[in-house]
């Protein structure tokens, strides 16, 4: 297949060594932009929607994507491989039925459309973006059916992007076959030099050594063009490029993201500026990149500084030996990380309190709402005997059904906020809070914890937050998070605690003995925090704890993690209490 003349040009800007500058992110645009009713995640398609509801704000965003100085303009088609299910519930929405096939046709005629209005039929091509793995056979169709679009309405080039996992399905076979009816393929993986990254930065597997490398160079014997990663924080890019150069001498880019999503939408980083995305551009140049763009929070300003900054910069060739030294150490400090029996007269603790019965907060448990655990237990008992709280501003991060919120509040707290991702969990909380007189002091949020910012920050802080090691094998969907070691909220909390914490206030912390002590000793350190170990308990495996053991045992060869086996089936951790506060 003849090249078109946009497409000829791309390659003539990679062999003299010129940065091919491609775009941002649509989907995250169109919401910035406050098109219709577009929400952005996996279940609403990312922004497909906008293909039929507000075509003319897709076209629109191509044409400032290439005034900003792009020259590779994305189709908004990232979640196509989906799209033969959903669009068919349109048609009872509207006059005329919808077809996905003829969407994918306008998806590729307004960046046409763009380029041809700006006379840049010469200097710009169009990517058809296919997002994720080809996990099924029905998916596999989808793509063969593309190619039926393709002979009337023909991109330059087609783009799979955000793949993570290297696995046996049927990804490398489609590539194949695009490959093989003539169609140029680059290809893009949400990695980083340590495995596969998660949209907030946490890694979802454990050591893979020459994997991902080993198959760039697969990828290069199989007819790929340009291999990429993207769909990644900035912070994780560094290292990546320049490693993947020794295996493989295929065009290199990065796109990655500005932000983090969360359930009301992606979340843009005021922080991160045009200018200062331009400059961490510039950083990957020198370390090899050919291609340059924006994933998600990525927009046209930022591409239009990258553009300007990155004119003339010849790409970087590190040294081989810096590369050996960053490849050698970096994943090594990664890894090492209600009785009613009426009251006895003696049984009371120091303070002369009743224990028999305890006076455990009145509770019960809404439908769908996750019982406390025994995380939330041993940071109950610390908040009883401890009386911690007294006339502070308190926060119960993943308050479930309330227990440390309101223990807090009985302790005497000015007041305490109470976050949870179900809203359920918060309207729970609250109504037992007022079933133990405290109501008054208690404010509830729904929120994520990846994505709660607090207008305020807080003198006592309670988190016991789900700690599992996960196996990523199997579907993996564009924006999910997986958690191979445990540890994603748990970093995550430690990452952002400076943002709730008071400068002379503590937190209080669980964390599961299968998640190992040097990882979180090297985070608290990193972020200026000092620890303690105030409590501990021993905890028996649950089935789901038995159900995910190869994992835990997996987590406990690569790093310090731990537990206990007694006989020949069960199984028991540690759970310690951590109290943290500012260094």
């Amino acid at each position: 297949m003849k090249h078109s003349s946009g497409y000829a040009y791309i390659l003539n800007q990679i062999e003299n060594d010129q940065c091919v500058i491609l775009d941002g992110a649509i989907a995250t645009e169109l919401q910035r932009s406050g098109v219709g009713q577009i929400r952005l995640s996996d279940e609403t398609h990312w922004g497909f929607d906008a293909l039929h509801i507000s075509p003319e704000s897709v076209l629109d965003v191509h044409q400032r994507y290439l005034q900003s100085g792009a020259e590779i303009l994305t189709t908004n088609t990232y979640s196509i491989l989906d799209a033969p299910s959903y669009t068919a519930d349109y048609d009872i929405h509207v006059a005329r039925p919808i077809h996905w096939m003829d969407l994918a046709r306008d998806a590729i005629e307004f960046p046409r459309k763009a380029i041809a209005t700006s006379h840049r039929h010469a200097t710009a091509a169009v990517a058809f973006s296919i997002g994720g793995e080809i996990e099924t056979r029905d998916q596999q169709a989808t793509v063969e059916l593309l190619l039926k679009i393709f002979e009337d309405t023909p991109p330059d080039l087609v783009l799979f992007e955000t793949l993570s996992l290297i696995e046996d399905n049927l990804t490398f076979a489609t590539i194949e076959m695009l490959i093989e009816s003539g169609w140029p393929v680059w290809v893009s993986f949400r990695r980083c030099r340590k495995g596969v990254c998660g949209i907030h930065g946490q890694l979802w597997g454990g050591p893979e050594g020459d994997r991902f490398g080993r198959l760039a160079q697969s990828l290069e014997r199989m007819g790929v063009e340009a291999l990429m990663i993207n769909c990644l924080p900035v912070n994780r890019v560094e290292g990546t490029l320049s490693w993947l150069r020794d295996f493989t001498s295929l065009p290199l880019g990065v796109y990655p993201n500005v932000g983090r999503y969360a359930e009301a939408g992606w979340q843009f980083d005021g922080q991160m500026n045009a200018e200062k995305f331009a400059d961490l551009a510039l950083g990957w140049r020198a370390e090899g990149a050919q291609l340059i763009g924006g994933c998600c929070g990525v927009g046209p300003a930022e591409i239009k500084l990258v553009a300007e900054k990155l004119s003339g910069i010849s790409r970087g060739r590190p040294a081989k030996k810096a590369v050996r030294k960053l490849s050698a150490t970096g994943r090594l400090s990664e890894v090492r990380q209600n009785a009613a029996l009426g009251a006895v007269k003696n049984w009371t603790d120091q303070k002369g309190r009743q224990l028999f019965p305890l006076p455990f907060p009145e509770i019960t448990v809404d439908p769908g709402v996750f019982v406390p655990t025994q995380g939330s237990y041993l940071i109950w008992k610390y908040l009883f005997n401890s009386g911690i709280g007294e006339s502070k501003s308190c926060l119960d991060v993943g308050c479930g059904v309330g227990i440390l919120a309101i223990q807090l509040a009985l302790n005497g707290a000015a007041g305490v906020t109470a976050v949870d991702i179900q809203p359920a969990a918060v309207e729970n909380t609250l109504t037992n809070a007022f079933r133990n007189g405290v109501a008054d002091k208690m404010t509830g949020v729904a929120a994520d914890l990846y994505s709660f910012m607090p207008d305020n920050k807080f003198d006592v802080i309670v988190a016991s937050l789900y700690q599992m090691p996960t196996n990523p094998r199997g579907q993996v969907s564009g924006h999910r998070d997986i958690d191979y070691w445990g540890r994603n909220l748990l970093d995550h909390f430690i990452k952002n605690l400076d943002n709730y914490l008071a400068k002379e206030g503590a937190a209080y912390l669980m964390q599961v003995s299968m998640l190992g002590a040097q990882r979180t000793e090297n985070l608290l350190q990193k972020y200026g925090f000092q620890y303690r170990i105030v409590d501990f308990n021993l905890y028996q495996f649950n089935a789901v704890f038995r159900d995910n053991l190869d994992q835990i045992q997996a987590v406990e060869k690569l790093s310090d993690a731990y537990h206990f086996k007694f006989g020949a089936e069960e199984h028991a951790m540690v759970m310690y209490l951590l109290e943290l506060r500012h260094r």
